[in-house]
């Protein structure tokens, strides 16, 4: 599957929590705004490696138990089996887009808040 966009605009564009954009057999494609004080949440994926962009937005990325400041620009990557986390620290949201390899969500998964993320026990992508 091919697929071509400006990345930027469709990350500033997203006002859910997550947005699938994307999924190939090999990566997936995940466009996210948090909220102020919100966060992705505490997790470590065993057996893939994500990368996450910020391209609006400052906060914190904590990694393995390390944090450092992040904000427009930033590239995070986290090696599977890296406990991690994301929170937004200012005043509006944190606009990220995210990379994972291999696909975490099921294709077409979209979650307004990070409440709903945590309802749906059906998002995280089963290969065929």
């Amino acid at each position: 599957m091919a697929f071509s966009i400006d990345i930027i605009a469709a990350t500033r564009a997203n006002t859910n929590f997550r947005t699938v954009l994307a999924t190939g057999p090999n990566t997936q494609i995940v466009v996210m705004s948090i909220p102020p004080g919100g966060e992705i949440g505490a997790e470590t994926h065993e057996h893939l490696d994500q990368v996450l962009t910020v391209v609006d937005g400052v906060g914190v990325a904590t990694l393995g138990g390390e944090t450092s400041a992040i904000g427009a620009g930033h590239l995070v990557l986290v090696p599977a089996g890296t406990h991690h986390n994301v929170v937004n620290t200012g005043m509006l949201d944190l606009r990220l887009y995210t990379v994972y390899a291999p696909p975490q969500h099921a294709p077409g998964t979209v979650h307004r808040t990070k409440a709903d993320a945590d309802k749906d026990e059906a998002d995280h992508f089963v290969p065929a």
